[in-house]
């Protein structure tokens, strides 16, 4: 059979990390051991059943079974505005400042092509979300990164891109509650980092995928609450983490209009719209009673605690997240990141995610998803504390 060559395109796409991790867990199941996986970020709590119900009904509905308006229902886009005025106090033009996506991820590798030409520079986390650079690879720009260090509370600092870079640079992603640091900001970050975008003439693209998990009290900041925020930059959201709908493909892009613009018309040549029943049941999660995600945000504190608990009871002694269902644990000394994850899941049968995966500032930590129940975690703990290595 002939054999085809790939473009130039594809040929640059990243490799997927975790494909490795999950061939390691399936091969550990396939010999009968119980792995405890907390390497992944899929959510393990079903979509609350009111969700579900309305999805049923809406899909019985004949006029679902046509094609969708390609950018999205109009209803879909204004309960997206209503949900950012209720839980961020920001006013949003449904029409001009929302975008539907399949997904935040969607949004997070089209904005770059979008809004780039080849050769121009992008601004990246590191560590950061692999899929970033799948957009980046696909317009063929330069990556500058910028690195996320625990003495800057894994916060960037811009005072240490070169002043050429910051000339050069067309995007710069931001994304807090962090994956995979957990880390999260505060008004008066994203406000320098408005100032920042202004002077250099940067669109800033914050991805807010844990926007809904905060700990101790305290709700996540979005980005758009700061002043300017929509003239030099965009949000992504994603009713995934928030809902538990990471299989439903549910996102949306709001902010700056020229770049909802640019994004909707990518979408035109791309998609046909998401599932019209979809849609009505994700207007349902946005604009229904929000006690399930409070309740969800319970759960993960919980877990939260129970983990971290279990954590210093065997002498890693680890700082608990602020946001996220993520731990960002560094790995003891004398090993790398991606040893230690190997040391856990061949001997402990706990999967993690090394964190060399997220970037070359991941390296010496790795991920913990919060993704099983408490009784779980705890027997993780168990698991690690036999290995002696604290």
């Amino acid at each position: 059979m002939k054999q085809f060559e790939h473009s130039e395109v594809l040929k640059r796409l990243p490799k997927q990390f975790f494909a490795d991790l999950v061939q390691k867990v399936q091969r550990l199941k396939a010999e009968g051991h119980d792995v405890i996986n907390l390497g992944q970020g899929n959510p393990d709590l079903p979509t609350p059943p009111s969700i579900v119900k309305s999805l049923q009904e809406a899909a019985e509905d004949p006029q679902n079974h046509k094609y969708s308006p390609f950018s999205g229902k109009k209803e879909l886009k204004e309960a997206t505005a209503e949900f950012y005025k209720r839980e961020y106090q920001v006013e949003l033009d449904p029409e001009t400042e929302v975008a539907i996506l399949f997904g935040a991820k969607t949004g997070l590798v089209e904005i770059t092509p979008s809004l780039t030409n080849p050769g121009d520079t992008v601004l990246l986390p590191d560590p950061g979300y692999p899929d970033y650079l799948s957009g980046t690879a696909m317009a063929d720009v330069r990556v500058e990164t910028m690195p996320l260090l625990e003495k800057n509370s894994f916060l960037p600092d811009y005072g240490e891109i070169p002043d050429d870079v910051l000339s050069d640079a067309k995007l710069l992603f931001l994304n807090y509650p962090n994956n995979p640091t957990s880390a999260t900001a505060d008004k008066a970050f994203f406000d320098k980092t408005i100032d920042l975008a202004k002077e250099h003439d940067l669109c800033v693209v914050h991805d807010f995928a844990y926007g809904a998990i905060g700990y101790d009290g305290k709700k996540p900041q979005s980005y758009l609450q700061s002043e300017g925020a929509k003239d030099v930059g965009v949000e992504m959201y994603t009713l995934s983490k928030t809902y538990n709908m990471a299989g439903w493909r549910v996102g949306m892009a709001v902010g700056n209009r020229s770049v909802i613009e640019a994004i909707n018309l990518i979408q035109d040549h791309m998609y046909v719209s998401l599932f019209g029943a979809i849609q009505d049941a994700s207007i349902h999660a946005l604009t229904a009673d929000q006690e399930m995600v409070r309740q969800l945000v319970e759960t993960y504190e919980s877990r939260r605690n129970a983990f971290i608990g279990k954590m210093h009871d065997i002498g890693w002694h680890v700082e608990a997240p602020t946001g996220t269902f993520f731990v960002w644990l560094p790995v003891p000394d004398g090993y790398s990141s991606e040893e230690f994850a190997d040391i856990l899941l061949e001997q402990a049968h706990v999967a993690t995610a090394p964190g060399n995966g997220f970037g070359e500032y991941g390296e010496g930590y790795v991920r913990v998803g919060l993704l099983d129940s408490e009784d779980r975690l705890r027997e993780a703990g168990d698991r690690i504390a036999k290995l002696n290595l604290f």
